[in-house]
């Protein structure tokens, strides 16, 4: 694994040469998602390091190296350490004393083989010394990362219930790295604990959901979600997944992944918006896309298709597009390229000129307006003639 730009990138050899200096050579190493990514020829992000110094020790050892110390986490043994910018997770290493389904208690250990044996999965529980070279304490790891399996590690049911989100972890992980079937034995634990679910938080519940809907292909590990039960665990309300399965090749996009799980039915989607705590901006994109109302269709002309856009807005214009497009296997490029180049025109009158041509202020003037403006619309949006059809409108004088 050396040569990752990551791993030689100066910030980081800041950080572990910091930590070797309080610690000793072996006191720190780099831990699942740097290591399983540059074996697996991915992008990383997130640089997470396991350490055997305790969370204050890492924290004197950090600022004696001028750099910067957060405590993140340090009841659990986390310290962000900030190096030319980049934040860099610093865990002690750690075994399980109790858990219960949502959380666990922690106790710090020196042993490398004890923190592994609390991670979820195997190609997650694997480590780098600075140098680059791989530990690999559950035995599994290697084998797993290149074949693209995900197994738990130990018991597939001691580590689910410690934690039932490593339910939908086992789904999420298969839909970004998984190869060929899901392992059989982590399927069939999911699927006899599943009830389990029930027990986390919906905060924790929608943010892993939405993580597997971002995957480039989540299809099979929604499939295998659906098979097992453990989808309607999460949706209920799902429907078959003909729809979901053919959005999927069309957009990357998780939120109209999510829309083609839900009823479209815009008082369903609101309730389970609440009862997944989704964040209000989701919440009222999923309601547009199912609000009753303005048809969108990959065959409407395009002044039916700006009509649209006007009422609509652009947003919720693209997501019945595609959801339209997902539906009936139509071509919607041409009409995405004109909502993408297309800015509605603001409404060219308001009151004041009703004013001006003596309508006096009242609910007169709005019923003359919105007459206007659908006429407006429906003429494709004119940009001449204002005042004629504004006086056409105006009811004569008894």
């Amino acid at each position: 694994m050396a040569g990752q730009p990551w791993l030689e990138a100066a910030s980081t050899k800041a950080v572990i040469a910091a930590l070797e200096a309080a610690g000793g050579k072996d006191c720190a190493r780099f831990v699942g998602g740097c290591v399983r990514n540059s074996l697996m020829g991915r992008p990383v992000d997130d640089i997470d390091i396991a350490t055997r110094l305790t969370p204050n020790e890492t924290l004197a050892a950090l600022k004696a190296a001028g750099l910067k110390a957060v405590p993140t986490g340090v009841e659990h043994g986390t310290v962000t350490g900030v190096s030319d910018g980049r934040p860099y997770e610093i865990t002690t290493l750690r075994r399980d004393v109790e858990t219960d389904g949502r959380r666990a208690v922690v106790a710090f250990t020196r042993d490398w083989a004890e923190d592994a044996a609390r991670r979820d999965f195997r190609l997650n529980a694997l480590y780098a010394d600075a140098q680059g070279t791989v530990f690999d304490p559950t035995g599994g790891g290697l084998a797993d990362a290149a074949a693209g399996r995900i197994v738990f590690v130990g018991e597939a049911e001691t580590r689910i219930r410690e934690d039932y989100l490593r339910i939908l972890r086992f789904f999420r992980f298969y839909a970004w790295f998984g190869k060929g079937a899901p392992d059989s034995v982590g399927l069939a634990a999911s699927a006899r604990l599943k009830d389990g679910i029930g027990r986390l938080s919906a905060e924790r519940v929608s943010k892993e959901l939405l993580k597997l809907l971002a995957a480039p292909d989540p299809r099979a590990a929604v499939r295998a979600m659906a098979d097992s039960g453990v989808l309607a665990q999460v949706l209920p309300e799902a429907p078959p997944l003909d729809l979901f399965e053919a959005l999927t090749t069309l957009t990357g996009d998780a939120a109209l992944r999510l829309s083609a799980l839900l009823p479209p039915d815009e008082a369903a989607v609101m309730a389970v918006a609440g009862r997944l705590r989704l964040a209000n901006a989701l919440r009222d994109r999923l309601a547009a896309m199912m609000r009753q109302g303005q048809a969108v269709a990959p065959d409407m002309d395009p002044a039916s298709a700006r009509a649209a856009i006007y009422r609509l807005g652009r947003q919720t214009f693209e997501d019945r597009l595609v959801r339209a497009e997902a539906a009936t296997a139509g071509d919607g490029g041409p009409l995405r390229a004109l909502a993408e180049g297309w800015t509605p025109p603001r409404m060219p009158v308001g009151g004041r000129d009703l004013a001006r041509l003596g309508v006096t202020p009242g609910p007169e003037t709005g019923r003359i307006l919105k007459a206007f403006e659908d006429q407006w619309i429906a003429d494709d949006f004119p940009t001449e003639g204002h005042e004629a059809r504004l006086k056409g409108l105006i009811p004569p004088r008894a």
